[in-house]
């Protein structure tokens, strides 16, 4: 599976449609005419609303190229349809794992982070993250490691690998 590809629930896919429409649409002609008022009052040099505007105006463009990068990208599906049983890591599944061998346990769905939005106190890791890439494909039970960005050696243990719902 290639990097590029962003795994997205159907219902988070929907949300960020919902989303690319609004900042594409009234979003984006809502900033056009702060800007074009903020214009009329004359000085731009030090006119703070209108600096303001342009500010809200690149991010809003910013998160626009974002959203449709995910969504050119996005597989649909609620995790990798092949997965029969659930003994390892693939996207879309809940995974919980003990970093270090310690007692504490860290459960997180595999995927783009707007799916943790649908699983409460659940954090979303990239599969193209160190742990990601780690993990991916990792059977239930075993240990693997991966470098952190510090240089240090992470040893983690695939616990456990859920559906999520």
């Amino acid at each position: 599976m290639s990097n590029d590809i962003v795994w997205l629930s159907e219902v988070t896919y929907l949300k960020l449609k919902k989303e690319l429409e609004h900042r594409k649409g009234e979003k984006r002609d809502e900033i056009t005419e702060r800007i074009a008022a903020a214009r009329d009052e004359g000085d731009l040099k030090e006119n703070g609303g209108y600096h303001a505007a342009r500010d809200e105006q690149g991010k809003n463009e910013a998160r626009i190229v974002e959203l449709e990068y995910r969504l050119a990208h996005a597989k649909i599906g609620t995790s990798d349809s092949s997965i029969e049983s659930l003994d390892s890591v693939a996207l879309g599944l809940i995974i919980t794992v003990s970093i270090n061998k310690s007692n504490d346990f860290i459960k997180f769905i595999l995927g783009a982070r707007e799916n943790a939005d649908e699983i409460a106190g659940v954090d979303a890791f990239s599969p193209s993250s160190p742990l990601g890439v780690a993990i991916l494909g990792a059977k239930v039970g075993s240990e693997v490691s991966y470098k952190a960005p510090n240089g240090n050696d992470i040893l983690v243990e695939i616990i456990a690998v859920d559906k999520v719902g």
